[in-house]
Formats: C-alpha cells, sequence, structure tokens
C-alpha cells in the first residue's frame, strides 16, 4: 500500500490595488529608487488602503480565489489554517473569522505565528494532518497587511514590506507527490534583531509606548541580513543532499522574498540558474506569510506535475527552514 502524502492541489491569491513605487516613496522618507533597488530588489509594494479593513480581508480574498478556480465545495474543507504576523486583532483568532466568511462551516481553524516563516511552518502542519489522514482538504492561507506595524517615517523598514495575500489546498495523495521532506529551525537568542517591542504581555500598550514608536517593526537590518544569507542557504543544500538531489534534480527554488540578496546567495548556494527561481520581490516587496504562496500563483502555470521544488524561508525569533516537495497537477 503506497505511502499517503500531502500534495497542493489549487492555488489562490489576491493584492491591494494601491501601489507604493521606490519613487513615492522618495517623497515620505530619505531614500532613492537607486538605494532601493541595489539594496533589496524591490521595485513596489502594494498596500491595503481601505479602512477597517485588515489581514482577514486579504485572507478572505485569496481563499475566495483559490475556491473558484478550484470549484471546490466549501463545506468539505475540514480546516483553515492562517499564517499570519498580522492578525486581525489579539486573542481573536483571524483563522476563525476567515473560515465563517468563506462558508467553511466544518472546518476548524486556527491561526499560525513564526514571522516570515509562517506559511513555511504551516506548510509542514497541514501536510502532517493530511497524513495522519483524519482529514481530507485543508486550506492554508497566508496573509499579512505589514503595513499596519509599519513606521512609514523608517527608512530601514518602509522600504521593504507590502501587504498581500496567498492560499493552497492540501489533499491526500497516493503517487507519491506532495511533500517529501523538510528541515525547519529555530533560535530564540534572535528575537532581539527583528521585533516588536511593545504591544505584548512584556511591554503592554500605553501612551509611552506609543509616543515611542514602539509598536512598529524594529529591524537591525544587518544582523538579520547575515542570519538570513547563511541559514536560508545552509538548510537548502542540507536538504538537497538528505534526498540525494543535484542542482539538475531541483525544477524550482520558492525562496522567501525579504532581499534579492539572500535569495541569489540561496540559490547560488543550490548551484540553481536564475531561471529555476521564482521572484517577485521587486512587484510586491516583503509580504512576510504570503511571500510563499504569491510566488506559486505567480508561476502556477509554468508548474509540471512531478516537478521537485524547494521552499525556503527565514523570519523573526529567529525562524527558518526549508521544505522539499513534488508538485501534483499541471495547470
Amino acid at each position: 500500500m503506497a505511502k499517503t502524502t500531502a500534495a497542493i492541489t489549487a492555488v489562490g491569491a489576491y493584492l491591494p490595488d494601491f501601489v507604493l513605487t521606490n519613487q513615492l516613496l522618495e517623497t515620505m522618507v530619505d531614500t532613492t529608487d537607486e538605494w532601493i533597488t541595489t539594496r533589496t530588489g524591490i521595485k513596489e509594494r502594494r498596500i491595503l488602503k481601505e479602512e477597517g479593513k485588515g489581514t482577514s480581508f486579504l485572507a478572505i480574498k485569496a481563499a475566495e480565489d483559490l475556491i473558484e478556480k478550484r470549484g471546490l465545495n466549501v463545506e468539505e474543507i475540514d480546516m483553515v489554517l492562517m499564517a499570519t504576523a498580522t492578525p486581525d486583532m489579539p486573542v481573536a483568532a483571524t483563522a476563525a473569522y476567515v473560515a465563517s466568511e468563506i462558508g467553511a462551516i466544518n472546518a476548524f481553524s486556527y491561526d499560525l505565528q513564526a514571522a516570515c516563516s509562517s506559511f513555511l511552518y504551516g506548510m509542514s502542519t497541514a501536510a502532517s494532518y493530511i497524513a495522519s489522514g483524519r482529514y481530507q482538504k485543508i486550506l492554508l492561507i497566508g496573509a499579512d497587511k505589514m503595513s499596519s506595524i509599519i513606521d512609514y517615517t523608517d527608512r530601514t523598514t518602509c522600504i521593504i514590506f507590502g501587504d498581500g495575500g496567498g492560499a493552497v489546498l492540501f489533499e491526500a495523495n497516493d503517487e507519491g507527490l506532495g511533500l517529501q521532506d523538510e528541515y525547519l529551525r529555530t533560535d530564540g537568542g534572535g528575537r532581539q534583531f527583528l521585533k516588536i517591542d511593545a504591544g505584548g504581555s512584556i511591554l503592554p500598550p500605553s501612551e509611552e509606548t506609543i509616543r515611542k514608536k514602539q509598536h512598529f517593526v524594529f529591524q537591525d537590518g544587518k544582523s538579520v541580513f547575515k542570519f538570513a544569507v547563511s541559514n536560508m542557504a545552509d538548510v537548502s543544500a542540507k536538504i538537497m543532499e538528505r534526498n540525494q538531489l543535484t542542482h539538475e534534480d531541483v525544477n524550482w527554488l520558492v525562496p522567501h522574498q525579504a532581499n534579492k540578496r539572500i535569495i541569489d546567495a540561496t540559490a547560488n548556494r543550490m548551484g540553481l540558474d536564475e531561471s529555476k527561481v521564482m521572484m517577485n520581490i521587486h512587484r510586491y516587496g516583503n509580504t512576510t506569510s504570503a511571500t510563499l504562496p504569491l510566488l506559486l500563483h505567480d508561476y502556477e502555470k509554468q508548474l509540471k506535475k512531478g516537478d521537485n521544488i524547494i521552499f525556503a524561508a527565514f523570519g523573526g525569533g529567529f525562524t527558518w527552514g526549508s521544505i522539499y516537495l513534488k508538485w501534483a497537477y499541471n495547470s
């Protein structure tokens, strides 16, 4: 009897209409298009401007795109897993609201937060549930409204992040396709380099924390870059080695879109030509939990059944890892 694996069988996405270009940022902070492009590879990013709309809006739209494309009966969804670093509100799970709004009345749901690695960790979680045999259809959504936690007077962070949402459907597979292996890591010593100081249990909100702008993302760019370059490359090379994959065997690298130099370093370590590297950072910036599913959405028509795909991500915490997956369908 063939081993049951968990495969991605559908993809959906949503991006806000408003485009924040490097030229617009030049009018907001002391920076230039050349400086941003040279150091990050980003040319523009999408921003959710509508008042009263949060991460759930992005997630619902991405889920609805997937549901419509697939012709999916939402009542068959067993679980909705929400990967996000920007939930709608504390305590109340964003995933529960999203599931209700899309009509997934038979699904249980919860949020998963591992910064920019949230979707990668969500893939592991969803695949494990499917492989257990207890659930048949799991909707994994990665969405973040990063503009809600960015200080647009801080040129070290405001140039990097954008808003967006992506979704994938995981189902059982008996052809040996789907998730093959994973190598996931964490290092709590890194949390000082990428964080939001206030709003949690250590430093609750106050007039002082608001005045000091402690509810916005802080990033020690040099430290994060150093750790990301080495660790994303290391885990990607390790998962290739563990599965006896050469650069010729790998069809695609799906890397977190934080910085083009980090992506290039990972691809070089793996020996991959740039034609095998998915990239949309120039269009969307770093959408945190949404980067990986947005890449799948943008490249879906180029993917072929049986393709060997390596996912890699690095995020705050520190959190990072790599997943090896075999693509399960032709578009």
